[in-house]
């Protein structure tokens, strides 16, 4: 008895299948297919890897493992990379400002590739804070079976019996600066505190998009917590190489698991884990591009109901390789669920709904103390807060996870760029009660929204962690904490509120009230922004097409064109 023919599951590399698509199939040849290949599905396999970073320098070698599965399970498999910038390397420097115009060039140069080439579904493999949602938002674009996984988490670096990881260098710049420590301990930290591959190692960005889109159904269930060196991380790979076919031939598609529910999903898991702020800003993104309605008030809603249990960096002691030590995130996300916070009917790339993943899934290790239990949480609400008022009429986001400061009053000390700010801190010009603002540093006016990792830390690091106020129409790394609010919406570039700031105004932040004020009539307001004259946007290259057409932070930072893109 002949064998059964194979089920044609493809649904775009099918285009090459007639006479006139020989030229096609020529060039093809070339690369290793033959005729049974061509009858196979083409599925894409694209890594963030890169040389220069220690989140990516890892992926290559995934994805020949993702290519691997691929092939088990019956399809031709096409290894291409695209770029990424690393924040941890870039921040502080004039690199940063391509650090979030790097999530859109990932997102468009993946879409391209995987379309372009008529793949029918692919794997994104990401290690850092741009490319994750980068190849999300492809994802979501592409529209073809897909999943996404992540290189994992570093492990914590160790120095004299306690683990250390990237914040701890920064912050002691601070401590030096303030003749805590010496140069030379400076430099022992620096030379521990990143012992290899990985995504940096707190609830940091690269981990609360990880840990989000886990909860949001797009990767395999486990795969966000293993760390980047495991056995688990190799098979978390190959069986995504597999599963893609399985969603491919069951045909669910990314807009089948991206829905409203799954992203309410992943809000609650990042509120309750005590992620970043730039989760907000990229949660938003993802959600456009799957035509998903998702406000940054929003956030608010589930801010109120979702407690805080994760004693994670930075404001937490423990890394994100402890959180995979007793559970994982799946193990969080099963106890969420078992509460009422996760919604169990929601598909994943399993082609399974959570409740059924969750239902093999252990539960958080006995006696562990990394997550809190909900009778007695960290915070008895979620630790990401978009504030409202005077000077953020659009909104503006502050984390507030381990901040004891409730509503803090003082007189603001205006820079226009992160430099200037960065040396009053190093010259003692800043005391206890101010309230820093760095503007002209938002999506158009950086342009690129660069982080404020450096200036926080050093904040910080001096001990005023609790004491000075940091307000920017940037953003922060998911590394900050302290009392920081970011995303301010206008930015100054657009000519909002925080452009008319002068220094002494009396700003006014409050967490309870959800509130950003500045204590300056409207009346001044208008005469100020009679007088005032906003610096021409960049106009060359990636930078310049970015300024050009990026959406309000409020908005997500997008760069799509649509309707009310401002």
């Amino acid at each position: 008895m002949s064998e059964e023919t194979p089920k044609d599951i493809r649904i775009r590399s099918n285009v090459y299948d007639s006479m006139v698509k020989s030229p096609n199939r020529a060039m093809l040849r070339a690369t290793g297919m033959d005729d049974d290949e061509f009858k196979k599905p083409i599925i894409g396999v694209i890594s963030t890897w890169a040389e220069n970073t220690p989140c990516n320098i890892h992926l290559h070698d995934l994805g020949k493992l993702a290519k691997q599965g691929v092939i088990t399970a019956g399809g031709w498999p096409v290894q291409f990379g695209t770029i990424t910038v690393a924040d941890g390397i870039a921040m502080g420097t004039p690199g940063m400002r391509y650090s979030l115009p790097s999530r859109d060039i990932i997102a468009d140069s993946v879409e391209t590739a995987v379309s372009g080439h008529n793949c029918d579904a692919f794997v994104a493999i990401g290690g850092c804070d741009k490319n994750m949602p980068g190849c999300m938002i492809a994802i979501a674009n592409t529209e073809v079976p897909a999943i996404f996984v992540y290189g994992g988490t570093i492990a914590p670096g160790h120095l004299d019996g306690k683990d250390i990881d990237l914040v701890s260098v920064f912050e002691a710049i601070g401590k030096w600066n303030n003749q805590d420590i010496t140069a030379e301990e400076v430099r022992r930290i620096e030379c521990n505190a990143c012992p290899g591959p990985g995504g940096c190692g707190g609830m940091y960005t690269a981990n609360t998009m990880a840990a989000a889109i886990e909860a949001m159904g797009m990767s395999l269930p486990g795969s966000s917590s293993h760390p980047a060196i495991t056995e688990e991380k190799l098979k978390d790979v190959e069986a995504a190489g597999e599963a893609v076919l399985h969603l491919l031939e069951k045909r669910i598609y990314p807009k089948d698991i991206m829905t409203r529910k799954a992203f309410e999903n992943a809000i609650t898991v990042v509120m309750a884990l005590g992620g970043s702020t730039n989760a907000i800003l990229h949660l938003m993104a993802m959600a456009h591009a799957a035509n998903v309605d998702l406000t940054l008030d929003d956030f608010n809603d589930f801010q109120a109901k979702v407690p805080h249990l994760a004693d994670l960096k930075p404001s937490g002691q423990y890394v994100f390789q402890d959180l995979y030590a007793v559970g994982g995130v799946s193990a969080v996300m099963k106890y969420l669920y078992e509460n009422g916070f996760i919604h169990g009917d929601c598909l994943t790339v399993t082609g399974k709904t959570i409740a059924e993943n969750l239902e093999e899934v252990a539960p958080l290790k006995v006696g562990q103390q990394v997550i809190m239990p909900l009778e007695n949480p960290k915070r008895k609400d979620g630790p990401l807060i978009v504030l409202h008022g005077n000077l953020a009429p659009e909104g503006a986001v502050a984390k507030v996870s381990g901040v004891k400061v409730r509503r803090h009053v003082g007189p603001a000390k205006v820079f226009n760029t992160e430099e200037e700010a960065i040396e009053a801190v190093l010259t003692d010009e800043i005391v206890d009660g101010d309230v820093v603002v760095v503007r002209f540093v938002g999506p158009k006016g950086g342009p690129g929204m660069p982080e404020m990792l450096s200036l926080s830390s050093m904040i910080v690091g001096k001990g005023q962690g609790e004491t000075v106020a940091l307000l920017t129409d940037g953003r922060f790394s998911g590394g900050t904490y302290g009392l920081v609010v970011g995303h301010i919406a206008p930015e100054a570039q657009d000519g909002g509120p925080i452009a008319l700031l002068q220094t002494g105004d009396t700003v006014i932040v409050d967490q309870d009230t959800k509130e950003l004020t500045m204590d300056v009539s409207a009346a001044e307001l208008m005469r100020r922004q009679s007088e005032l004259t906003i610096p021409p946007l960049h106009s060359r290259g990636a930078l310049g097409k970015y300024a050009h057409i990026v959406s309000s932070a409020a908005k997500g930072a997008i760069t799509d064109f649509w309707q009310g893109n401002k």
